[in-house]
């Protein structure tokens, strides 16, 4: 695979000082093409040590306007890191839509390292080299374009490269006792990069492997496949305009003898308020003390909050956090996505409020809105929420396997319940802020509604991720059986720790 880099390309310097001026022209005004198409560029730039992924990187820096430019450069783990899933900091460092994004290092550089190290096995990095190929396969189909530079030495170049770096007191700083400790390992990572490269190049991300022997050629080569990338990429996404189709609300299904999940809930489940107090009281002692212990044991958990309007999603949380110290849960309330927020993957807001261990992150409404508002009012394509089954499944098993308690509860109450709900909240004063227009007119689409909840239900309660259902048409009821399940799960957690 990595033949054709060591055939000895070069480029004479004229040339490069000829072609240059041009090229960088050309780059400002494809950046202005990213700007105005508004998607990101995801620019990876990785290879051999010696290869001058640096000096690449600065020189990108240098041709394109650096105020839309973001460089990103990965190390081992921070404290913070190591806390949450490994994806996080991916996540965390993700180009907004209309910059590019240039990073040295990545996540291919994490499982190449441990599998050079023998920390994982073939099998293990098969694995891992799935989960990045449907990471960046989800990141393109919401729009991105990925770029990834593999620049390349033989080990003969490359030991001579290292040789003139270290001798030269200019850059002798730059060869490190890890890098040579590298070159002893030469023919080991090239063959796990020759079988990562070959596991990764898909048609949608592939890769582009650069002989960097001479550095004019190299940087010649990498800045000119920039600049055709993004063009193509630019041309793709106005074709694809030209034929989508206008997003359109979804009509009621019509259900027949569809037997709905929601529909076998029984809503006559009640509580005396004489048993709700004694359980309630129970629970929240439980809770308190298992909260204590996961904090100790650095557990920590979601909560996951979806109902219909007016289903007392707030008040379930007024149960729960009395049995917390306020200094370990946060509270996100999930509404309309802010421009910071529209500027990313819909899944960036949700992962940038994941907890640190022992902490707890308690979501009202949630990543789920993909596929219930956006999907009933045509906020999203067809094709987006359908993928997003898959997306948030995805998501879901990283944090669990990340050691998060990941809870999902879905309170139900009927419609003629809501109804009530609505008109308690107009006459009382300091809850009428809670009740809109919008409220009323969702009501009309009901059935709709609950049809993208039984598909949500079906296609997202996992093993790892189970959909808990609650009969909330009495509160009493409701409250107490998330807060039994969340002890419950929380407990069995702490157990296997």
């Amino acid at each position: 695979m990595f033949e054709v880099a060591t055939l000895g390309h070069k480029l004479d310097k004229k040339e490069y000082e000829t072609d240059l001026p041009e090229l960088r022209t050309q780059l400002l005004l494809a950046q202005e093409a990213v700007k105005e198409a508004n998607f990101p560029v995801i620019v990876l730039v990785t290879g051999v040590d010696g290869s001058g992924k640096g000096d690449v990187i600065n020189l990108l820096n240098t041709w394109l306007d650096p105020r839309y430019v973001r460089t990103h450069a990965f190390s081992a783990p921070g404290e913070e890191e190591r806390e949450r899933p490994p994806y996080w900091r991916y996540w965390m460092s993700l180009t907004p839509k209309g910059h590019i994004g240039i990073y040295v290092g990545s996540w291919y550089s994490d499982p190449i390292a441990r599998r050079v190290k023998g920390i994982l096995n073939d099998v293990e990095l098969e694995r891992e080299l799935t989960s990045i190929n449907t990471f960046e396969e989800m990141l393109v189909q919401d729009g991105a374009l990925i770029i990834k530079f593999w620049l390349h030495l033989s080990k003969d170049v490359q030991k001579k490269r290292m040789k003139q770096l270290e001798t030269n007191q200019a850059t002798s700083w730059s060869v490190t006792a890890l890098d040579k400790k590298h070159l002893k390992t030469y023919d080991k990572f090239i063959q796990i990069a020759e079988a990562t490269l070959r596991e990764t190049s898909t048609g949608s991300a592939p890769w582009i492997i650069v002989e960097a022997t001479d550095e004019h050629y190299r940087n010649l080569t990498v800045g000119q496949h920039l600049l055709e990338r993004i063009r193509y990429h630019r041309d793709t996404l106005k074709e694809r305009a030209v034929h989508k189709p206008h997003l359109h609300p979804i009509a009621a299904p019509e259900l027949g003898n569809h037997v709905s999940v929601l529909g076998k809930l029984d809503l006559t489940k009640s509580l005396t308020k004489l048993r709700y107090e004694k359980q309630l009281a129970k629970y929240q002692g439980r809770l308190g003390e298992l909260a204590r212990l996961a904090r100790e044991k650095k557990r920590s958990s979601i909560v996951l909050l979806e109902g219909w309007d007016a289903a007392g999603k707030g008040g379930m949380i007024r149960r729960i956090i009395p049995a917390m110290d306020a200094r370990q849960y946060r509270i996100i309330p999930i509404a309309a996505p802010t421009d910071e927020e529209r500027a990313q993957h819909y899944l960036w807001r949700f992962w940038r409020h994941i907890p640190r261990a022992g902490k707890v992150t308690i979501y009202d409404r949630s990543w789920y809105g993909r596929v219930l508002v956006e999907r009933v009012e045509g906020f999203a394509h067809e094709n987006e929420w359908m993928r997003a089954y898959t997306e948030i499944n995805n998501f879901e098993e990283q944090l669990v396997e990340g050691g998060i308690v990941l809870v999902k509860f879905w309170l139900h109450i009927s419609s003629e319940e809501q109804l009530v709900r609505f008109k308690a909240r107009e006459q009382t004063p300091f809850k009428q802020y809670k009740i809109t227009e919008e409220d009323y007119r969702n009501r009309d689409k009901w059935d709709a509604y609950e049809n993208a909840i039984n598909d949500m239900v079906e296609r997202t309660s996992t093993a790892n991720a189970k959909w808990h259902l609650i009969e909330g048409n009495d509160k009493y009821h409701a409250r107490i059986k998330a807060l039994k399940i969340y002890c419950d799960r929380l407990e069995r957690a702490l157990e296997k720790k």
